[in-house]
């Protein structure tokens, strides 16, 4: 890419957000974390519960995606496009434009009938630059 893309959403509640909707896309908050947590000696895994820290429940998703500017909402589905490979990082306006014409059904609703949105997500901020965001929180 030739000119570095600039997001919007803050970086933290990006984070934040695409943390949730794994927790939710995985259903049983109860299920390891990861695989690995359970491969110890008998030790105790670490769940999505535990690790959230709170209960991660589908309405508070829905409540955040649905409370977001539609700018942020229209990133967030273009990052998931670019992600999943309808369109390439150099397409992001492209992306981000037809997300904007598209927006006839709640935003929550389309995340939650794709369940690998937060993995397309992660994605598309790769692609775009910006995946080093999940570590450090900033852009």
């Amino acid at each position: 890419m030739s000119d570095a893309i600039e997001l919007t959403i803050e970086p933290g509640f990006l984070s934040r957000l695409v943390f949730k909707m794994r927790a939710v896309s995985l259903g049983d908050e109860d299920i390891p974390r990861d695989a690995r947590d359970n491969a110890g000696n008998g030790g105790h895994h670490i769940t999505l519960a535990e690790e959230i820290g709170t209960e991660g429940t589908r309405g508070e998703l829905v409540e955040e995606i649905d409370g977001m500017d539609p700018e942020h909402q229209q990133e967030l589905v273009a990052l998931m496009w670019i992600g999943r490979g309808d369109f390439e990082a150099d397409d992001w306006h492209e992306a981000l434009a037809m997300a904007g014409e598209r927006a006839d059904t709640p935003t929550a609703r389309y995340f939650l009938s794709h369940p690998l949105c937060a993995d397309e997500i992660v994605s598309g901020l790769e692609a775009l630059g910006h995946d080093h965001i999940l570590r450090d929180g900033t852009y």
